[in-house]
């Protein structure tokens, strides 16, 4: 065998070695992850069930509901979130220290009810006006609402904007109340909007105004199949996932 490996090569090296262990003995893997990346995670997954013997078993849920549970003491193999969550359960010792791997990032997408006039948001300048003008806003819970909440703040219009700002549940869909007509406009991770029904998704926030979120896995300290649930990181974290990744409105991590 050559002494050198291409980046790609490693890792399909490192799942290979991986699912010849699972013949030997399967494994049930349990995850919970941020909803945000469940278009190109559902396409991904079934892939490495099929290579490894594995089962992998997916809890969907928003950052806030994830972290209350994850500091709780709920027991998964996998966490995947924004990587600032994932260092901050790191920090409290839930996930396993040097675990963290860098999969997906997104920004923030705008989207409104289908077949509504398209308003401006070419720039940071015109989405403030168009906030201003809106008779209703949703955001989510996660760290796309977390930027925002800060963005509204440096843009001096937080007071104007509070009485019309709605969000969903944590892990709940803006997508959704906008189709329902229960905002007039709606932000979100891109991921999250770009096969969404019943809205007209307007693109992403202008670079000027833009956040990129990094989503991350990190082992659980109390991971019942931590092998396992590595070998399922490499698999997300693959060049032939990248593709896909791209594909559902994010970049690989």
């Amino acid at each position: 065998m050559r002494r050198s490996l291409s980046a790609g090569t490693a890792v399909a090296a490192g799942v290979a070695a991986f699912m010849l262990a699972g013949m030997v003995r399967s494994a049930e893997i349990k995850v919970i992850a941020s909803v945000a990346v469940k278009e190109s995670y559902q396409e991904l997954v079934p892939e490495f069930e099929k290579m490894s013997n594995d089962k992998v078993v997916t809890l969907w849920s928003g950052t806030a509901d994830i972290m209350k549970r994850v500091k709780a003491g709920e027991t998964v193999d996998l966490v995947i979130l924004g990587s600032n969550s994932i260092d901050e359960l790191i920090s409290l010792g839930k996930i396993e220290p040097g675990s963290r791997v860098d999969l997906m990032k997104s920004g923030v997408g705008v989207a409104v009810r289908a077949g509504v006039q398209r308003p401006d948001i070419s720039s940071g300048e015109a989405l403030k006006r168009t906030l201003l003008s809106a008779k209703s806003i949703a955001y989510s819970t996660g760290p796309s609402g977390v930027y925002l909440d800060g963005l509204f703040q440096r843009m001096g219009i937080a007071n104007e904007l509070k009485p019309k700002l709605k969000q969903p549940p944590s892990g709940g869909s803006v997508a959704e109340m906008v189709a329902r007509g229960e905002a007039e406009i709606g932000f979100q991770q891109v991921s999250e909007l770009v096969h969404a029904t019943g809205i007209d998704y307007l693109g992403p926030l202008s670079p000027d105004v833009q956040q990129i979120t990094v989503f991350s896995g990190g082992i659980c300290i109390s991971a019942k199949e931590p092998v396992a649930a590595k070998a399922l990181v490499m698999h997300l974290k693959s060049p032939a996932a990248a593709p896909i990744i791209r594909k559902n409105g994010m970049e690989p991590g």
